[in-house]
């Protein structure tokens, strides 16, 4: 098996050669039902994915169609099979929110399409709106979109924002729906249903990892003073870059597979030994030499660059830990 063979065994490859091999269209439908950021991670590896040896294509759509069938049932409850494969797919967590909003009569239109903004649009179009309106819709988004939004916000407002998404304790469909109006599309559903789980303490700790390091601590200085023990709360709910210790030795080789090595380069700065031997000894002997060697030669690295880059390995993890492929350690009901 050549290298980019071993390399396309990764989930997102592995699903941007089916979507290739199923035609145009029912790609396009398939991606039609995946959130912005599923959809640039998708087309990112259809883009890379160059020439595929005809043997692995056929592995990659046999281990589909094994999965797909011992998935599907005749005569099995639908409600039970879409659960059963949105808990497989996403982790029960993000699973038992998408099946909030899917069996309370579907999603709002207006708020999936304003997810598709870049962030500073978001921002511009939902700052005039009632503080609650706007913690609510940042608590309907992807953390690292929210966090970007956040960022655009006025540095005082950042607090009670978090507050607002931390202490939430759910949103009524009347309320869904005047929330739609806002965006000028209708939302369908029922008033006469449970409300829809949204927000709360690991919401606002999600969102709080994804934003800058000076600004998450102006935010969480603010919680502290005006309540003590919701920033104890989120704060035991924030996974930092240092955490990542925590990762047993095959989850940590199967983060770093998909780490960019300049990246891994730049996030190590001034990281702790303990963490950096971590990293070394579940790196090829090669590869943690050179990686030690590029650390001592590099030169100074702006501190923002550092962060981002911290950032964007923390994401890897998480999206690794949400899969399932990838414990983050410590209690299971405490991933985040």
């Amino acid at each position: 098996m050549s290298d980019k063979d071993k390399i396309l065994m990764r989930p997102s490859d592995k699903a941007a050669v089916l979507l290739l091999s199923v035609g145009m269209d029912k790609a396009a439908f398939v991606l039609k039902q995946m959130n912005p950021r599923e959809v640039q991670s998708i087309c990112a590896a259809m883009a890379n994915v160059g020439d595929i040896s005809v043997p692995i294509i056929e592995e990659i759509l046999e281990e589909f169609i094994r999965d797909v069938k011992a998935q599907t049932a005749l005569g099995m409850n639908s409600d039970d099979y879409i659960r059963t494969v949105l808990v497989n797919a996403l982790g029960a967590d993000k699973a038992n929110s998408i099946l909030d909003r899917i069996f309370q009569g579907g999603s709002s239109k207006g708020i999936e399409q304003l997810k598709w903004l870049d962030s500073r649009s978001i921002a511009d179009m939902i700052r005039a709106e009632h503080p609650q309106i706007v913690a609510t819709l940042l608590s309907l988004m992807d953390p690292e979109q929210a966090a970007e939004v956040m960022m655009f916000f006025p540095e005082a407002l950042r607090p009670d924002l978090t507050m607002r998404i931390a202490t939430m304790q759910g949103i009524q469909p009347q309320a869904l729906r005047e929330l739609d109006q806002i965006m000028e599309k209708q939302l369908t559903g029922s008033d006469n249903v449970k409300s829809t789980n949204l927000g709360g303490v690991d919401t606002a700790a999600s969102i709080l990892n994804f934003m800058e390091t000076a600004a998450t601590e102006l935010v969480m200085n603010e919680i502290t003073e005006q309540r003590a023990e919701l920033a104890q709360e989120i704060q035991e709910k924030m996974f930092t870059f240092d955490d990542l210790i925590n990762i047993d030795d095959r989850g940590m080789q199967t983060m770093l597979r998909e780490v960019a090595t300049g990246n891994l380069l730049l996030a190590l700065r001034g990281v702790d030994d303990a963490l950096k031997e971590k990293i070394f000894s579940n790196m090829s002997k090669r590869a943690a030499e050179m990686l030690r060697d590029d650390l001592e030669a590099s030169p100074p690295a702006k501190l923002s660059d550092v962060e981002q880059a911290q950032k964007d390995i923390l994401a890897i993890a998480k999206r690794l830990a949400e899969s399932g492929e990838i414990s983050l350690g410590g209690n299971a009901d405490e991933l985040v």
